[in-house]
């Protein structure tokens, strides 16, 4: 299924579903309620962040971190709970979808050479400048129709001793076309050899199997720029991640791949697999035929890179490069293989790419891969189903019990859950050691080693980041307890707080406190045991208290504080338009209308409202994961236009209403879609035909919904009637054997007819 990784609601996975995504929204500062083994700790570090994708400590003590949109923060230390905006990359930087700030890298040797490496969407078509569509894509030509074409692009910034930016960036690779909202770029990194590695998916549709043949945007050979390629010749959409293998001339896209560059000059290192290739792009490449790698590591002492591939229907994968300086260049298959089999979609249009492949052999295993529908371990607790793999890390110098020694991290954005890979007599990660380490994140998007060794992840949909520790006899978590007096009353409310029934087990340790007064998330408001704070205006506030030892081990707690005589009350809100009732199709206009107020403020102005439309994907009708698509702010009416998926999924639309005190209310609409019966046969009957990702024993029947585009493959030759070898002839709509189709309003019949070899195939 397509799942991109940042799809869930920020109210933000891609993915990629990480899908592939792998989803520009305000983030829910709702912390999830994640569980860990017995004897670990899980606390939050920093709070209040508005879709975070990526933290990086320096080796000064600094800590990064990006926000999805754009923005580059730094703190002095964990400790810190004031953020200083290092870089407001907004401007150039599309968030939409899985699109938008999500890669980031310290140079190791910072401050001595003082730079972060950022890698984003550039929101700009191949070739052009930016602004192009800015942080949506309108229809036409529609996010998953034709698609918002734009490249990433990898920077270099220059930071001054404040921790903010200098003198503007240093672009180093503009690459990665992008025709569909996800498979994005991902990770930059530094290898122990003092090179830079920067990964991207495939910029591929995540509905169809997709060989370039909606627009050619890309111009991917061999045809140029709008013009649809066709089987077998086709060499675009998901084949960009087998272009360092087209035929000599034809130009290599950096897309499905892991690329080894020089940090100043964005240049390919000397000893590459390609090295004497007359392609810039190809000389780069280390590793390819990858989907969406949206997040990858080194194994700690080795050169080894270990990265998570976000795959379409069946298999999530972990791939492994033995050695990324070695001048072997490692091959994954996609979209050839998927797993460790073929994927049907891509091999039945007999596509000489993925032929040639099969053919020559060369493709590189998942060193792990684990199936949608299967737990990653049996009883885990985390759903199935939906799958995006979005995180890799590697335990070193943590503290940990000795089981969890050189152990790999991973995480999956769509089960929200954090696994370790525990490591075998070998000394590799064991894929038949693999325990349940988090479960219950709210979205992890990137897992990471920090201070004290220990594991740090990024929850997206919390706005957080937060640290897994295992407390030992010489230290443990401090408990938080937050009091105020008084805890309601009329504005202006002045309250005296109190954190100093705080306590630590350990005695001797000194704590550090850390307010959010203002209800906003961030805990940056004063560090006082016993602040004092006035609230002006009626409102319900959920002051936050976190504390913190010497170690770094914290603890937060909450109270309530209700300003207002009577206090105030969340706004009504109510969708008057569309309702229930409504059934769309793909590419349909719905028009929507809404109101809201409360008793404080009467009616709230359009000023006051925010609009989220948000598709459901399910794969049961209790297991549903969420993909952003759209926002409208400050609007009471408008109008969307319904996107392409596959089925089954239907939309959300949420209506969230902010009164004058800051008090909100919220409704949402669902809207299921209008859907057919497709029924496909061949003549004779019982060929194998493929619809999408999906292969079946004809007649069968699929359902789809109305308006959506879909790829549909007669395999030839096969073996039918009496075991007889049979050729694809013609499918009954006249399209050629492998073609696109638009799912109608009516149920309709595709027949594949065959006929019978009488010599050769």
């Amino acid at each position: 299924m397509r799942r991109p990784l940042l799809r869930a609601r920020l109210a933000g996975p891609l993915a990629v579903c990480l899908a592939a995504g792998f989803v520009t929204t305000a983030v829910s500062t709702t912390t999830a309620v994640a569980a860990v083994p017995p004897g670990f700790t899980d606390t939050v570090v920093i709070s209040g962040l508005s879709n975070p994708t990526n933290a990086a400590f320096a080796p000064d003590g600094r800590l990064f971190v990006t926000e999805k949109r754009g923005l580059v923060k730094t703190f002095d230390s964990i400790a810190d709970t004031t953020a200083a905006v290092t870089a407001d990359l907004r401007p150039q930087v599309q968030d939409f979808w899985d699109r938008g700030l999500l890669g980031l890298a310290v140079d190791p040797q910072y401050p001595t050479r003082p730079y972060l490496y950022v890698l984003y969407t550039h929101d700009a078509m191949p070739g052009g400048t930016a602004p192009r569509w800015g942080d949506q894509c309108p229809s036409p030509p529609g996010a998953t129709e034709d698609g918002c074409v734009v490249t990433g692009r990898l920077s270099r910034l220059t930071i001054g001793a404040n921790g903010v930016a200098t003198g503007g960036e240093q672009v180093l690779l503009t690459d990665w076309c992008q025709q569909y909202p996800s498979h994005s770029i991902g990770t930059v990194a530094f290898g122990p050899d003092g090179a830079l590695y920067v990964g991207g998916g495939d910029g591929a549709s995540f509905n169809f199997a997709d060989w370039g043949q909606r627009g050619n945007p890309c111009a991917d050979p061999p045809s140029p720029a709008g013009v649809n390629l066709s089987p077998p010749d086709a060499r675009g959409g998901a084949l960009r991640s087998q272009s360092v293998r087209r035929p000599a001339g034809e130009p290599v896209s950096l897309d499905g791949t892991i690329s080894r560059i020089d940090p100043d000059t964005g240049a390919a290192m000397p000893g590459n697999p390609f090295a004497g290739h007359p392609d810039p792009n190809a000389r780069r490449v280390v590793a390819y035929g990858m989907r969406n790698q949206f997040r990858f590591a080194f194994r700690p002492g080795t050169d080894e890179i270990w990265a998570g591939d976000v795959g379409w229907n069946v298999w999530e994968e972990i791939n492994r490069i033995p050695d990324a300086t070695d001048g072997v260049a490692e091959n994954f298959g996609w979209p050839c293989f998927e797993g460790t089999g073929r994927q049907s979609g891509y091999d039945g249009p007999n596509l000489a790419l993925c032929e040639s492949l099969y053919a020559g052999g060369g493709q590189t295993a998942p060193y792990h891969a684990y199936r949608h529908a299967d737990r990653v371990v049996p009883g885990d607790g985390c759903p199935t189903g939906g799958s995006s793999i979005s995180g890799i890390a590697f335990e070193t110098d943590s503290g940990y019990p000795s089981a969890y020694d050189g152990a790999l991290f991973f995480s999956d954005s769509s089960r929200g859950c954090i696994w370790a890979m525990q490591t075998g007599a070998n000394g590799l990660p064991d894929p038949n050691r693999i325990v349940p380490f988090v479960t219950g994140v709210n979205i992890p998007v990137q897992v990471l080693t920090g201070p004290g060794g220990d594991l740090y992840y990024i929850a997206l949909g919390a706005g957080e980041l937060r640290r897994v520790s295992y407390p030992t006899g010489s230290n443990r978590a401090p408990t938080a307890v937050a009091t105020a007096d008084p805890t309601s009353g009329a504005a202006p409310l002045a309250v005296t707080f109190n954190g100093l029934g705080s306590s630590d087990p350990d005695a001797g340790d000194t704590l550090t406190y850390a307010w959010d007064l203002d209800g906003d998330g961030a805990h940056d408001d004063s560090t006082s045991p016993q602040p004092q704070w006035t609230y002006v205006s009626q409102q319900a506030v959920d002051v936050s208290l976190r504390v913190t030892d010497e170690d770094g081990l914290s603890d937060t707690d909450t109270v309530r504080i209700t300003v207002g005589d009577p206090p105030s009350q969340d706004p009504v809100v109510t969708i008057d338009d569309p309702t229930t009732a409504l059934r769309w199709a793909v590419g349909q206009t719905v028009p929507f209308s809404g109101r809201a107020g409360d008793a404080q403020d009467g009616d709230l102005p359009a000023s006051a409202l925010h609009w989220q439309l948000t598709l459901q994907h399910c794969t049961s009708p209790t297991n549903c994961h969420e993909h952003d698509v759209q926002s409208f702010d400050g609007v009471a009416s408008g109008s969307f236009v319904a996107p392409d998926h596959e089925y089954p999924s239907y939309l959300d639309l949420t209506l969230t209403a902010t009164d004058s005190d800051g008090n909100t209310g919220s409704a949402t609409v669902r809207l299921d879609p209008r859907t057919v019966e497709l029924t496909f046969t061949s003549s004779p009957s019982g060929a194998e035909l493929t619809v999408g990702t999906v292969t079946g024993t004809a007649p069968f029947t699929r359902t789809l919904i109305v308006g959506s585009n879909n790829s549909i493959v007669a395999p030839t030759p096969q073996r039918l009637l009496l075991g007889l070898r049979f050729r694809f002839a013609n499918w009954s709509d006249g399209g050629a054997r492998s073609h696109n189709i638009v799912a109608p309003s009516a149920a309709t019949t595709y027949r594949a007819n065959y006929q019978l070899c009488l010599f050769t195939c």
